[in-house]
């Protein structure tokens, strides 16, 4: 059902290129390259397992866990408030 000037299927549409955005943010932070055998945080020796579960890991899983929780995630926020659509 549309709504306004939206086309029928404009909230799937907006809602799959804000999944397509996350991916593809998602994949470019992926590492690239060789794996390192050492973590370059705290020198802890990397396991094999993780090395090549990840190819191009830096970090031991100790550091890669907080480093995930001090990353900011910035989200696009395609909609605009009800305000603003007021307006």
């Amino acid at each position: 059902m549309a709504g306004g000037w939206t086309s029928d299927g404009a909230v799937q549409d907006q809602i799959d290129s804000s999944i397509e955005d996350a991916v593809q943010r998602a994949r470019s932070q992926l590492p690239k390259g060789e794996s390192l055998q050492h973590c370059e945080e705290c020198g802890a020796k990397i396991p094999e397992a993780r090395r090549q579960a990840v190819p191009g890991v830096h970090l031991c899983v100790a550091c890669q866990s907080e480093q995930d929780k001090q990353a900011s995630h910035s989200g696009y926020n395609r909609r605009g408030s009800k305000d603003s659509q007021l307006r």
